[in-house]
């Protein structure tokens, strides 16, 4: 695609969507690939479309606040990416564009507001376990609400669980064999802080010895995904101090939270601290990742045979592409059988904030995610990701199936410790 951007007058944000947008060739793979294009089937709804706007944008023949409308109903999943024969690099052009164009635009009063709160909130665990006990009394008056505010608190859980500030150390069981860095992650130590206790203790029961910086803070994917550049680069900079020490690996159990530090390059590309980012990002592995190369302990037998479907986060299968290294450990568990969930390379519509800011298209993914999980006939749902937990959780339980949705690592402790999932 020829293209006529002022690269210079835009900078190295300018070089990173030029690059993109020259990539694609506009052959049409992206389309079965797309969430969105695939419920609404329009044009520029799709990956394809969304470049050619963004071109003209970039170009000066099209006005920001047209395209906007398409941009904003994309997911971010890049599953076009898996599909595209020709290796346009989608999600790095749309985190790019959005950095560049949130500072444009003109937003209503109240999405400013909206913004805000859930930037001030989502990557502080104090604040967000304040405001989502704020939300459990919401949903007393949720149906008078207006669709934008009632799509938080749908997704709120009947009662948020107690959670214990985590140590700075957890020492290896036995002999060690490897000393990481965890990130804790944000929302996923108020909704769901069993993922992190799991983590740590198969770690542990595998010889790892565990360091959990005191100093991190959010990996900044949130607003890095929202065009809140900024503000990315601050959080970002704090974890470049915080995960400086001599480690084996950074570990993360949170598919958006990886990428979110795999995405440092990106988010400092043109910055003073390029080179330390990308230092960080070549230490960053999925806790499935990390486990698989390691070589994990004999897992003893499930009490009774297991039916388990897993999801394919997208931030895993798609934008780190780690789809075997999680089945592998789920199969590593005498009496599994692991189901492949129909469409399981479609997004579930909860993409970081977008089951919020776009709750009608999310709503609809979401129920297409639960009708195909059921279809398995799983006894248990298990994914990599508080997102994806929390969007199939709501949504399994609106079609009255609440089966047990885990993270990898839950059921994987479950096993060590023989108990039950359910």
């Amino acid at each position: 695609m020829q293209h006529k951007i002022d690269v210079e007058k835009l900078g190295p944000q300018g070089e990173i969507m030029a690059h993109a947008i020259e990539a694609c060739v506009h052959c049409g793979f992206c389309l079965p690939a797309c969430p969105t294009y695939q419920v609404l089937g329009e044009e520029m709804d799709s990956p394809r479309g969304r470049i050619f706007l963004m071109k003209e944008v970039l170009e000066g023949n099209l006005q920001m606040e047209e395209a906007q409308p398409y941009l904003d109903k994309c997911l971010g999943c890049q599953g076009c990416v898996t599909a595209c024969p020709s290796g346009v690099p989608y999600g790095e052009l749309i985190s790019t564009y959005r950095g560049f164009s949130e500072p444009k635009r003109h937003r209503s009063p109240f999405q400013k507001l909206f913004r805000i709160g859930l930037q001030e909130t989502l990557p502080y665990p104090a604040r967000f376990r304040a405001a989502a006990t704020l939300g459990r009394l919401g949903k007393l008056i949720q149906p008078l609400l207006p669709p934008a505010l009632k799509a938080p608190l749908e997704l709120l859980p009947e009662a948020l669980p107690k959670s214990e500030p985590l140590p700075a150390f957890i020492p290896a069981a036995g002999p060690r064999r490897a000393r990481v860095a965890f990130l804790a992650g944000c929302a996923q130590q108020v909704l769901q802080p069993g993922f992190n206790q799991a983590t740590l203790q198969v770690l542990a029961r595998n010889g790892v010895e565990v360091v959990i910086p005191k100093s991190q803070g959010c990996c900044g994917a949130l607003a890095l995904h929202t065009g809140e550049r900024q503000r990315a680069l601050q959080f970002a900079r704090n974890n470049l101090k915080a995960f400086a020490g001599d480690y084996d690996a950074i570990i993360t159990n949170a598919a958006g939270c990886g990428s979110g530090l795999k995405e440092y390059p990106l988010l400092f590309h043109g910055e003073p601290e390029q080179a330390q980012a990308e230092q960080l990002a070549a230490r960053v592995k999925d806790i499935s990742v990390f486990l698989v190369e390691l070589g994990l302990k004999e897992v003893p037998a499930m009490e009774k045979p297991l039916k388990v479907a897993y999801h394919d986060a997208c931030h895993l299968a798609h934008a780190q592409g780690v789809r075997a290294e999680p089945r592998q450990l789920l199969k590593s568990i005498p009496g599994v059988e692991l189901v492949e969930i129909p469409e399981g390379e479609l997004c579930c519509g909860s993409a970081g904030t977008y089951n919020l800011e776009q709750p009608t298209i999310a709503a609809t993914l979401g129920e297409r995610k639960a009708r195909h999980i059921l279809a398995t006939g799983a006894d248990v749902v298990v994914t990599g990701n508080i997102g994806c937990f929390t969007q199939i959780q709501s949504h399994l339980r609106k079609l009255g199936r609440e089966i047990p949705v885990m993270h990898t690592m839950e059921l994987l402790e479950r096993a060590y410790l023989q108990k039950s999932p359910a």
